[in-house]
């Protein structure tokens, strides 16, 4: 949600800052705009819509050369998305970009007698506030010591001063900022990939830190002005990575690049004694041991993922397992204590409600482990541990390779915990892991036979409502499967349990109705013959049923419309390539309609705000 590019250095800081905000645009965002000191004044441009419009903007009215500039892409909160509203929001000698919620926007503007606010935003108070203090003499590090003090919310703000050129000032709280290092310069960005092109060393800021770039160096301070240690990281994916490679979506990209991000995620698991071994867990076996609850907190398509893990977790360590959607979890007074393990899952590592969250466990006590695709990202430093998922960068708003590889983490950990609580001999362990490691075989075998998924999507593409039904783990996917066609095609989509259709959801059947069922392996023959009779119970009514089984199921295929073969995998191990005809499924038919994949309307990838 948002994004922020800043740069000093040699370059022409426009450009820098331009290309970082495209590459930044699966974020998701309504306007953007460019600042920059020249001639001691501010410049500046900003547009509602694409970046292309800032573009046309610009080259109309162009901006001066300039080696420091500053640039946003943001998504509505307050104020609609109108040019006055973009960003950059200029006060004289000042402009400021932010990310966030400043909450008590109305009480400060109280302050600001006379002042004329050009917008609707909370944001444009910032400027007018740190004008005032520069007016008064402060510098502008001083300046924003000192406005910073007086914001509530969750904030990034990042400002230049056209009487001080040479510096950018950006402070921190609740959202996130990186550093990029160069030779020579130095880059501020909401994500690595603003500034990949140029270099992949960086700086994490923490909590309540401001930091100080000039041509010199980079310094970084608490907000009450003591200095403060940074931790030097190194990304390890480049700008190529990032890039299309010849596909129409970035998401088609990612959904074909889910076999190596699964392979990715199971390096290095297994020590010689054939253990599994997750060195990111830097909570001790004994205190893993004591835990009597685990708890799995996470928003959207990471909550799917948890869903998954609680049927894998209790069957494996036997420790009960509770699924909690972020948002909700600490408004709703949980029971939490410091035997409580507490598993967060984030994509991205700085969504606002998970990492609320995490706060309020920690708190209480209670150990907390992250689930996590970015390294250097808020959750995974503020959590106990971390396992990362090794996903490379995914710009596609709507998650593919980060819930598969999210899966993958989840049975890491629900086997580790089984090992360390003695609740699984060795060579079951095993067992499991060397069917993981198949995994991305697997993957690759439903993608080599995609044609039949897109044909399918295209005879669907005016169909204006789709079901999905499963049961056990099936459940969560039928759920990410109905997810997936919302964000992207913008039609109604439900997921149900399958065992619930005669408690309601059974009236929506109709004739011709697209209904896609995930039937359970043959393993589990009492659940799979309730899924077959499920089946027979909605295409009796007429529905179009899509069913996906393990390719030897006759009964599943008789009695299907349309019948999809999976691989043979054990129970819990299915939904990890049960979901990818239903990812292509949800690309194509958004592809065929005209829809944007990437970036669908009105989303964000990172959801940075509560």
């Amino acid at each position: 949600m948002c994004g922020i590019v800043g740069y000093v250095g040699q370059r022409d800081g426009l450009d820098v800052v331009l290309s970082g905000l495209r590459r930044l645009e699966y974020r998701g965002y309504d306007s953007a705009g460019v600042a920059l000191p020249s001639a001691g004044r501010i410049e500046w441009r900003k547009k509602a819509g694409k970046i292309a419009n800032l573009e046309a903007a610009i080259e109309a009215n162009p901006l001066p050369s300039g080696q420091v500039a500053i640039g946003h892409t943001r998504w509505a909160t307050h104020g609609a998305p109108t040019d006055q509203n973009s960003h950059p929001h200029v006060a004289d000698r000042v402009a400021i970009v932010h990310n966030g919620i400043i909450e008590n926007h109305d009480q400060l503007r109280e302050e600001l007698p006379g002042v004329e606010f050009s917008s609707e935003t909370d944001s444009e108070v910032a400027a007018h506030l740190l004008r005032r203090e520069l007016d008064g003499g402060a510098d502008l590090l001083a300046a924003m010591r000192t406005v910073v003090g007086r914001l509530e919310g969750a904030f990034t703000l990042v400002a230049v001063d056209a009487q001080d050129p040479e510096r950018i000032v950006a402070a921190r709280r609740n959202s996130p900022l990186v550093v990029g290092v160069g030779e020579g310069e130095y880059f501020l960005a909401s994500d690595v990939a603003a500034f990949i092109a140029y270099t992949r060393d960086a700086v994490e800021l923490g909590q309540d830190q401001i930091v100080e770039l000039t041509r010199g160096g980079v310094s970084v301070t608490t907000f009450d002005g003591a200095p403060a240690e940074t931790k030097e990281f190194h990304v390890d994916w480049d700008l190529e990575a990032a890039q299309k490679q010849g596909y129409d979506w970035y998401m088609r990209k990612e959904i074909f690049e889910q076999p190596r991000a699964v392979a990715d995620t199971l390096l290095g698991r297994l020590n010689e004694r054939g253990e599994l071994i997750l060195d990111e867990i830097r909570i001790s076996p004994e205190t893993l041991r004591r835990i009597d609850k685990i708890v799995i907190v996470a928003c959207g398509t990471a909550f799917y993922a948890g869903l998954v893990a609680k049927y894998a977790i209790e069957h494996w360590t036997r420790i009960p397992c509770e699924v909690e959607v972020a948002s909700e979890f600490r408004y709703r007074d949980p029971i939490i204590d410091p035997m409580t393990l507490v598993v967060t899952i984030s994509q991205s590592g700085e969504t606002a409600d998970t990492l609320m969250a995490i706060r309020h466990a920690r708190e209480q006590g209670a150990k907390v482990i992250a689930i996590c695709n970015t390294n250097g990202a808020t959750i995974p430093r503020e959590s106990d541990a971390v396992i990362y998922t090794h996903a490379g960068p995914e710009i596609g708003v709507a998650s593919t390779k980060g819930f598969t590889t999210q899966l993958v983490a989840c049975y890491l950990l629900g086997l580790y915990l089984a090992q360390v609580r003695g609740m699984k001999y060795g060579d079951e362990i095993a067992a499991l892991l060397r069917e993981l490691e198949r995994m991305p075989e697997a993957i690759q075998g439903m993608l080599d036979n995609q044609q039949q998924v897109l044909d399918l999507a295209r005879e669907f593409v005016n169909e204006p409502s789709v079901l999905f039904l499963g049961r056990h783990v099936g459940y969560p996917v039928a759920l990410e499967g109905a997810l997936k066609l919302k964000e992207l095609a913008y039609i109604h989509a439900e997921g149900f349990a399958a065992g619930e259709l005669k408690h309601g959801p059974i009236a929506l059947i109709r004739e011709d109705l697209p209904v896609f069922v995930v039937v359970p392996p043959r393993g589990r023959d009492q659940l799979r013959d309730k899924v077959v009779s499920n089946i027979a119970e909605v295409r009796a009514r007429g529905a179009k049923t899509i069913v996906l089984a393990e390719a030897d199921d006759e009964e599943a295929r008789a009695a299907a419309a349309v019948f999809i073969e999976l691989p043979k995998l054990s129970t819990l191990l299915q939904p990890v390539a049960a979901i990818i005809p239903l990812q292509l499924f949800a690309c194509e038919l958004a592809t065929v309609q005209g829809h944007d994949v990437d970036q669908p309307r009105n989303l964000a990838k990172s959801v940075t705000v509560e």
